[in-house]
Formats: structure tokens, C-alpha cells, sequence
């Protein structure tokens, strides 16, 4: 049995930078548009059952052929590793930073 997902595509406040984010619209919001940073708090997408609550850092960025460019997340908190898929209005210079440092280590 696969994963379930419950969508929920809300406004939230970044934990990391602070900022208002907007719901996405055509899919479900899952991290900040700005800083790239995300929330630990599902098993599975939308359920809001995980119970680290830790603030996700995006570690780095996939390219993957069938879903295009996907962040890495890493837990601060449980150190669990995340992935989601990029949204289009996500801040790329920021993603090709995080690719420039993961190269350089």
C-alpha cells in the first residue's frame, strides 16, 4: 500500500525567515517559496501526524526526470531526510546556491 496524501494548501509564517507564504494554488504548499526551509510535521504528506516539529533545512537539490527540481530537506531537530518537489515560484538563485555548496564539498 502506498503513501497516503491529504492535501492541504494553506497561508502559513516561515519558522525559519519570517515570511507570510501564500498558498500555492495548483498544488499543496509544502515549504517557503523564499528561504526553502519546511516544517517536519508529516508521516505523510498533509496528515500532520509527525511529532519532531523541527524546522527542515534544505540540503540540497535533486533533478529528477520525471519530477524536475526536488529540495532535500534535512531535520535540525531528528535529523530525518525529506524530499519534495520544487514549486514555481520557489527562489532558484537560492536553489543554485545550495547546489554550488553541495558541489564544493
Amino acid at each position: 500500500m502506498g503513501a497516503k496524501f491529504t492535501k492541504i494548501d494553506e497561508e502559513f509564517v516561515c519558522e525559519n525567515c519570517g515570511e507570510n507564504v501564500e498558498p500555492l494554488g495548483y498544488s499543496c504548499r509544502n515549504h517557503c517559496p523564499y528561504c526553502l526551509h519546511s516544517k517536519h510535521v508529516d508521516i505523510n504528506p498533509g496528515d500532520r501526524e509527525e511529532t519532531c516539529k523541527g524546522v527542515l533545512e534544505p540540503v540540497d537539490i535533486d533533478i529528477n526526470s520525471k519530477k524536475g527540481y526536488v529540495i532535500v530537506f534535512k531535520c535540525k531537530k531528528c535529523g530525518k531526510i525529506k524530499r519534495n518537489k520544487m514549486a514555481e515560484d520557489d527562489n532558484m538563485e537560492l536553489a543554485y546556491e545550495i547546489i554550488k555548496n553541495k558541489l564544493k564539498e
